[in-house]
């Protein structure tokens, strides 16, 4: 939030997260969303959706200039705001690593990199969504402690602040020229252990983001992919599941009424995001989606839900906020998704168990997790499902294509006794789908019904294993550039007659999985060409969206959309791998 209460656009904000939890924070040093303790908590800092609860350092003089950057291949974030007379702060921002479960912890250290440092901070901790307010706040040998709901919460840095009756603390911090003062806020469901020594805490943290994401010099854009890891690690617990991303209810389009719930780990989201690290090579870090989808597999079967909490648990309903929203956006979390049957998931997770089989790095339970998908597939794939964009229920191409392109991959890459039956069921799939899916010209249409291209057919059929004289993958590409492109950027599919743009924003993933088409199809000078388009649609952090207002140059949706970061991975693997 602003000083005046107002948000900012959504490329003006920069992620902190753990792995556990996320944190947006906009240019004038104001955390203004973050749920605690894990990602699909109530809000402590809800300023993002018009609630209270807010964590602000920025300097006491207003009229500067803010600016800021992300430490390579980490989301350490630096603030740094010029200010009249040419003065320079600096607040350097992280959540500390490696993250506890139940509790967060905010390190911020700020900087006099020229002149003298004045700030002003604020602190609102705000549980529930806005809900409870600061109690019990108290000075104890230097640390402020109090209360919020059911959480406690410590800050260590400011001991002359001073609370107001909200228990709200606020104090003016002065550091000199070439000094450096640190703030350590925790946020927990227990109390507070022994004081945080700040300078461990940091060098903890970038050793775990050393540890966590590799060079990337043999990708296409290695200071991008760099960043896209750092984004996927960032959004990944230590359970294994990845936040889709780390807001709710931002708007897709101004009352549109498409604003949803993304705190929680999508089995197609993590899915891609594990097949993006392991075509890199750095399999140990695909590890962790692979034994979250094997895990979710084996225990839910044929039952599996498109969506999870990242701990494994079911995602809960959707409910309203006391909240205005973020402008144009709804208020509520909770997302009816994760009860839905979304056929192409198991497609997707064969594909992933399949990629690590082929990498040597798939265990029994692997193995058995592929069965019992194969098995799902076999027992539903007739059933008419909600697809990829979980609309309405029908026989969507794009997740029979799905089924087909896992199933041939498992039997690919897992030398296992019902390879044959697995590749015999892929082949009928297929030619049911072809008799109702495929269009008189060639090409795939969205489903049996809808003769219109989709961009989600490019993802099965860029992937899968389609004999080479078959002219439908190239066919489906051209007439979805044909229909759903504008000045360089792919939307998903047309809404009715209204024009590209109307409805929704382009769809940055669906840019990435034209890339990908392209060089399939031998076109690399076109790939390169729409993954350098699609990569240049993000703010100054460098952080991608679900969509993208092409004429007036906005992110739309939420925020980061980690689905979008692992197909610009995989894109930049596979540019340099074709010489790009």
């Amino acid at each position: 939030m602003t000083e005046t209460g107002a948000p900012w656009v959504l490329r003006e904000y920069a992620l902190l997260a753990d792995g556990e939890r996320g944190a947006l924070i906009g240019p004038r040093g104001d955390i203004a969303w973050m749920c605690a303790p894990r990602w699909h908590s109530d809000a402590v800092f809800s300023g993002l959706m018009g609630g209270p609860g807010c964590f602000t350092v920025v300097p006491e003089d207003p009229w500067n200039v803010w600016g800021g950057s992300y430490e390579d291949g980490t989301l350490i974030r630096v603030s740094r705001w010029v200010q009249r007379g040419g003065a320079i702060t600096e607040c350097r921002e992280a959540l500390a690593m490696p993250a506890e479960p139940g509790r967060a912890v905010l390190l911020r250290r700020i900087r006099a990199v020229h002149g003298d440092a004045r700030v002003l901070l604020r602190l609102d901790v705000r549980a529930g969504f806005g809900s409870h307010p600061m109690r019990d706040v108290r000075l104890r040998a230097g640390e402020w402690h109090a209360r919020s709901g059911p959480l406690r919460l410590r800050l260590r840095g400011a001991p002359e602040a001073a609370p107001d009756r909200d228990g709200v603390l606020t104090t003016r911090i002065t550091v000199p020229e070439g000094g450096a003062h640190d703030l350590v806020l925790e946020i927990g469901e227990s109390g507070p252990g022994p004081s945080p020594d700040p300078g461990r805490l940091w060098a903890e943290t970038e050793d775990a983001w050393s540890r966590a994401v590799p060079d990337c010099g043999d990708t296409a854009a290695p200071r991008d992919a760099r960043h896209a890891y750092a984004v996927l690690h960032g959004l990944t617990s230590a359970s294994g599941g990845m936040a889709a991303a780390a807001t709710a209810s931002l708007p897709e389009r101004a009352r549109t009424g498409r604003n949803y719930d993304y705190r929680y780990a999508w089995i197609r989201d993590q899915c891609y995001a594990g097949i993006a690290v392991a075509e890199h090579g750095k399999q140990p870090s695909a590890d962790r989606s692979v034994r979250f989808i094997t895990e979710r597999i084996l225990a839910d079967g044929p039952g599996l839900c498109p969506a999870y909490t990242v701990d494994g648990g079911p995602v809960p309903g959707e409910r309203p906020l006391p909240l205005p929203g973020f402008p144009g956006g709804g208020r509520h979390v909770g997302n009816q998704a994760g009860r839905q049957f979304q056929l192409d998931v198991f497609g997707e997770a064969l594909d992933l168990l399949a990629t690590a089989a082929r990498h040597g790095r798939l265990d029994r339970d692997g193995v058995r997790a592929v069965e019992t998908a194969a098995l799902a597939v076999e027992e539903n794939w007739q059933r008419p499902d909600s697809g990829l964009w979980e609309l309405e229920t029908a026989w969507w191409t794009h997740s029979r294509l799905s089924a087909v392109m896992g199933l041939r991959a498992a039997a690919r890459g897992l030398r296992h006794p019902d390879a044959d039956r697995w590749t015999r069921l892929a082949g009928a799939i297929e030619r049911e789908t072809e008799r109702r899916c495929r269009h008189p010209s060639g090409r795939w249409q969205r489903t049996s019904e809808d003769p219109r291209p989709d961009a989600a057919l490019l993802r099965p059929l860029t992937r899968g294993d389609w004999p080479a004289d078959d002219p439908g993958p190239a066919l489906t590409r051209r007439e979805v550039a044909r229909q759903l492109t504008q000045d360089g950027y792919v939307y998903r599919f047309r809404h009715g007659d209204r024009p590209l743009g109307r409805a929704e924003g382009a769809f940055l993933l669906c840019g990435f999985l034209m890339s990908g088409a392209c060089l399939a199809d031998g076109r690399l000078t076109e790939a390169a060409r729409w993954f350098e388009r699609s990569r240049a649609a993000c703010g100054p952090a460098g952080l991608f969206a679900e969509e993208y207002d092409v004429t007036q140059r906005q992110l739309r949706g939420n925020l980061p959309q980690a689905f979008v970061h692992a197909l610009f991975l995989e894109s930049a693997v596979k540019l340099a791998e074709h010489g790009g």
